[in-house]
């Protein structure tokens, strides 16, 4: 197999990732800490590498396959992490490594996960830093929504193939395109939430790298109290709606503004979406009102903010919601596990996935009360093949297997059930806060042990590509082409 295609890739990444670190390292000098010395050698480094790569492997032309993707994608990932991790381990906060690479693939995967504490008095740099990793993960994610996980026919996703020969199907004639217009509306919406939360009441800083983690659904925040730290009713109701925007696909903002104002409305993604988080907020907001006694007008709050925060996988938090009742706790249990829509920034198992297995579900039914009817499976008005049907229902049982592994694994570790179960939901749904009193919304994944650090690590980088792109690395027909 020839490595250069996959090398310049990881190569053109990590120039980006050196220059992005430049602005932590200006963040640190202008409010006079010493860490921009640190953002300023990690840059260096970093730089140093992903030209040289670039440089060595420029000459490895052609088309990338299907098996150099598979490779690029999970390699890709795992360099930027470790690069990313640079300044977080020298940096003032003292992390050890194993804490930086939590940290950062907890960034990049836009998880939300941290293992820092103090964060109302953490540098400048690396609050910045944090936020700028959750919002290149998300661009990276809807990029490779767009153009890899279709053409990897990964769980389902090449649904959303761009090379359909209806060209009216096309939002843009190539994917590389796309990619670009969708950058452009994914920075305006970010310059639009940081304004919108500075008029709320936080400050410049705080609202740009809010901004940054809120459109990625990322949820890293610039204090310990996440956004309950502000205890503002429009910054809560500003911010899940910046939720629900990033899980919504991006592509359909994109014919939207392209004239086809119904394409969002008609998608029944979206609609299915929109329905399903409607609901549980007012279920959720009556089990406060009817059985804790809590304001209507506040119950409401409580409930949109939070429920949001979890379904879209965002993991900001306004209040411990495992202290809700018995009732509550099984709810957001659940919805860790089923993300937004494919082509948004969102994690989990995603909503057409439930959809498609809905339909096919639905057709078995009708065929077993009639055995000589044929009944078709629909995915937005459209009939679902075999294929795709075969590709979903392999995800979930990998899915669910993974996360069986995963609890197993961290329960061998010495984790009660609740936290080992529950970290093991977050990590490969890459939500970010878990269940009880250790690594709920009111704690850290600190006190964990190193070894369920990279665990959870594992679990993020499967969740966040889809399981099968890293699994498929690991089978020995890969290998041998």
């Amino acid at each position: 197999m020839d490595f250069r295609p996959v090398f310049l890739v990881i190569g053109i990444l990590l120039s980006t990732l050196a220059v992005m670190m430049a602005i932590p390292a200006a963040v640190d000098l202008f409010a006079g800490h010493p860490d921009w010395e640190v953002f300023l050698v990690s840059a260096g480094v970093t730089l140093f590498v992903g030209v040289a790569t670039a440089l060595t492997c420029r000459t490895g032309g052609g088309r990338m396959t299907t098996r150099q993707a598979f490779i690029m994608t999970t390699l890709s990932w795992i360099a930027l992490t470790l690069f990313a991790a640079l300044p977080l381990k020298f940096s003032e906060l003292g992390l050890s490594f194993t804490d930086a690479f939590f940290e950062a693939m907890s960034g990049l995967t836009t998880t939300g996960s941290t293992v820092i504490t103090g964060l109302d008095h953490a540098p400048p740099g690396v609050l910045i830093w944090r936020a700028i990793l959750q919002w290149l993960g998300g661009i990276g994610i809807i990029v490779m929504a767009i153009a890899v996980l279709p053409m990897l026919r990964v769980g389902g996703m090449q649904l959303f193939r761009m090379e359909s020969s209806d060209q009216s199907e096309k939002a843009l004639p190539r994917a590389a395109q796309i990619a670009t217009a969708i950058g452009v509306i994914y920075l305006i919406l970010t310059a639009v939430w940081a304004f919108a939360y500075w008029y709320a009441g936080m400050t410049g800083f705080e609202a740009v790298a809010h901004s940054m983690t809120t459109i990625a659904t990322g949820g890293f925040s610039t204090a310990d109290g996440s956004i309950g730290h502000f205890d503002n009713v429009w910054i809560d109701y500003i911010a899940a709606f910046g939720m629900i925007l990033g899980a919504l696909p991006f592509v359909l903002y994109l014919k939207t503004i392209q004239g086809d104002w119904g394409a969002l409305w008609r998608d029944t993604q979206v609609q299915w979406f929109l329905s399903t988080v409607a609901l549980i907020i007012l279920v959720t907001a009556g089990w406060l009102w009817l059985e804790r006694n809590t304001d209507p007008a506040d119950a409401l709050r409580m409930a949109v903010f939070n429920i949001v925060s979890i379904i879209t996988g965002t993991g900001y938090a306004t209040d411990d919601y495992s202290l809700w009742g018995h009732f509550a706790l099984p709810i957001f249990f659940f919805i860790m596990f089923i993300g937004g829509c494919a082509g948004s920034t969102t994690c989990g198992i995603k909503v057409f996935r439930i959809q498609v297995l809905y339909a096919a579900a639905r057709s078995q039914i009708h065929h077993l009360l009639q055995p000589h009817g044929v009944f078709i499976p629909y995915y937005n008005y459209r009939p679902i093949s075999d294929d795709v049907i075969t590709s979903v229902l392999s995800f979930f049982f990998m899915w669910f297997f993974t996360f069986c592994l995963l609890a197993l694994g961290l329960g061998f570790l010495g984790l009660d059930f609740l936290t080992a179960f529950s970290s093991a939901a977050t990590a490969i749904a890459n939500v970010g806060p878990a269940l009880g009193p250790v690594v709920g919304p009111a704690s850290t994944f600190q006190d964990l042990p190193d070894a369920a650090k990279w665990l959870l690590s594992v679990g993020m980088l499967l969740g966040r590509l889809e399981l099968f792109t890293v699994i498929v690395l690991f089978t020995r027909s890969f290998w041998r082409g």
